[in-house]
């Protein structure tokens, strides 16, 4: 059965538009319908009160479709919310559609067709929203629990992953993995280059907003298995195993390093760039074992590399050999 109750913000320029899709959305039972006619205006409502369900045009005058997603997807980092984003567009071609996902857009409803795709598609939206946030509840509580543990030295306790000594423990055991089973690790180390102006600009509580922030989406750049952890206020380690040391590349890195660059953080004190550097090393079943600490001494030389030479370094610990990108 669908959630009747479920919060539904509609966004579009043509209150003709809006309108019918209200109507249409209220025929079928749905209570908690909003209407905004610009971009602008459906931010400051959700503010106020979080949605569900947004549908927006794709064609908006100052402020479009695609960059209210962005936007909207920078408020849901904050507030560990999830909004399901449904676009309305003429346009059918796959490069757009291509373009919208990578956006941040999950579904769409084209005009040709709105009256048939309308229903089903928020059907489909009521179902995956209600998931997801249960999910990101269930999460939050588990962090909170966590932080009340016994274990809690082996947690960072802003943002619930792991710490340096969690770090540690898991690069071990990837490498004994690695010597066993084979493939390759890899430990990917991301240092905040501004966080210490950072500091000095906003007060505590901004800091841990970032830093849960900067968590968040490195969380949604990596693979499942992969382990995350902030070993200090200013640096995050990746570890990773991958079934050949020839999959550890520039691409392999890039789009999590790209993903911290190049978007802002939302927090209380508004849009925060962050500027990060990032180098990686990389041991295959072919290398010597070496030591945690020699693999870590390793990333933060490779990271003073970087930034000298604003490079990304990735270094082979057999070959004893470093590329750049």
């Amino acid at each position: 059965m669908p959630n009747l109750d479920l919060a539904i913000l509609i966004v579009d320029d043509a209150r003709f538009s809006s309108t019918i899709i209200a109507k249409t959305l209220a025929r079928a039972g749905y209570r908690d319908l909003r209407i905004a006619n610009d971009a602008h205006t459906a931010l400051d409502m959700m503010e106020q009160r979080k949605a569900g369900l947004l549908i927006a045009d794709w064609l908006m005058p100052e402020m479009d479709g695609l960059e209210l997603s962005q936007r909207v997807r920078q408020l849901d980092e904050q507030s560990n919310h999830f909004t399901y984003i449904i676009v309305l567009t003429a346009k059918e071609s796959p490069e757009a559609l291509v373009e919208a996902f990578e956006k941040g857009v999950d579904d769409f409803i084209f005009k040709s067709d709105m009256a048939k795709q309308l229903l089903p598609r928020v059907y489909a939206a009521d179902r995956l929203t209600d998931r997801h946030n249960a999910m990101l509840i269930a999460n939050q509580l588990l962090l909170e629990n966590n932080r009340h543990l016994e274990n809690r030295n082996i947690l960072d306790i802003e943002t619930g992953v792991g710490n340096e000594r969690y770090a540690q423990d898991s690069l071990s055991k990837m490498l004994k993995h690695t010597e066993a089973r084979g493939g390759a690790t890899s430990y990917m180390l991301i240092n905040i280059r501004n966080w210490p102006e950072l500091e000095q600009q906003h007060n505590h509580l901004i800091c841990e907003e970032l830093a849960v922030g900067i968590t968040r989406r490195l969380r949604t750049l990596i693979r499942p298995l992969d382990v995350l952890c902030r070993i200090n206020p200013q640096q995050y380690a990746i570890i990773a195993h991958f079934g050949d040391i020839e999959h550890c590349t520039i691409n392999s890195y890039k789009r999590v390093f790209d993903g911290i660059n190049l978007k802002s953080f939302r927090s209380s004190a508004g849009y925060i760039s962050v500027t990060a550097v990032a180098a990686v090393c990389t041991v295959d079943e072919n290398s010597p074992v070496p030591e945690v600490m020699d693999v870590e001494q390793t990333a933060q030389e490779l990271v003073l590399q970087a930034m000298e030479t604003d490079t990304l370094p990735i270094s082979r610990w057999e070959a004893d050999q470093t590329s750049t990108g």
